[in-house]
């Protein structure tokens, strides 16, 4: 007897492919998401294509050009200010409480994630490493012990994901995720949470390079993307935290 797959576990399927190839870069800002081509390489109806299309739409990662007309967005500075903002304003949070709250399990996993990272590094593996670096992130996100603020990260954690495919500089972001780590484990909140402000700033700047060329001029006054959106060393919002000792 054949086995029917329900239609909202089609629609997770298509929708959670066609995320992984947005960020993978597999597809590509401006490429068009067309209902009947997707249906036909997935194997399924138009109805769960459509509706895992919609579900991007709300995520941030494609846009109606026209009604007919579906296409993977281009990030603007003032996407990517925005983003690192609330990165800025979470993680460092997390970070924080990661210090007081992390046991040895969450640290341990934490180290192995790093010594994965440090080979697929090694290796010039780029999806590799972008989902380990997710994978470390919502590893602190969990060792923070905060429900709440890990549903407030999970709508956009796809984006940011997109995000960190931008940056290119795996060798620095090992090294700022090892620091991290060094940070957390110490117990020093106080510290974490300045590892964890240094490293959000450094990749908003290694971001914007790799997207847009440079730190500056990158989005008209007055928006999150002009000139307060790229202050580059000064960083990208209000986070303060206390200085090391």
């Amino acid at each position: 007897m054949t086995t029917v797959e329900p239609l909202g576990a089609v629609r997770a399927r298509v929708l959670a492919a066609l995320r992984q190839e947005i960020v993978a870069g597999r597809l590509g800002p401006g490429d068009r998401l067309v209902e009947r081509e997707l249906a036909d390489r997935f194997g399924v109806s138009r109805v769960p294509v459509r509706e895992a299309i919609r579900a991007l739409v709300a995520e941030g990662f494609v846009h109606f050009e026209t009604p007919r007309r579906t296409v993977v967005r281009r990030l603007t500075p003032t996407d990517v200010a925005e983003l690192f903002e609330l990165r800025e304003a979470l993680e460092v949070y997390a970070a924080g409480l990661a210090a007081t709250r992390a046991g040895r399990d969450g640290l341990a996993e934490l180290e192995e994630l790093l010594d994965r990272a440090a080979v697929a590094t090694r290796a010039g593996d780029a999806e590799t490493i972008t989902d380990i670096n997710t994978r470390f992130h919502d590893r602190i996100l969990a060792m923070a012990g905060n429900s709440l603020l890990i549903s407030v990260m999970e709508p956009v954690d796809g984006r940011l994901r997109w995000l960190t495919r931008q940056n290119e500089e795996w060798t620095q972001l090992l090294k700022e995720h090892r620091e991290l780590y060094a940070a957390i484990a110490s117990g020093d909140p106080a510290r974490a949470r300045a590892h964890a402000l240094s490293h959000v700033r450094a990749n908003y700047r290694s971001t914007v390079r790799r997207l847009f060329g440079d730190t500056e001029g990158t989005g008209g006054s007055g928006g999150a993307g002009g000139a307060e959106g790229a202050e580059g060393a000064e960083g990208i919002g209000r986070t303060e935290v206390p200085e090391e000792a």
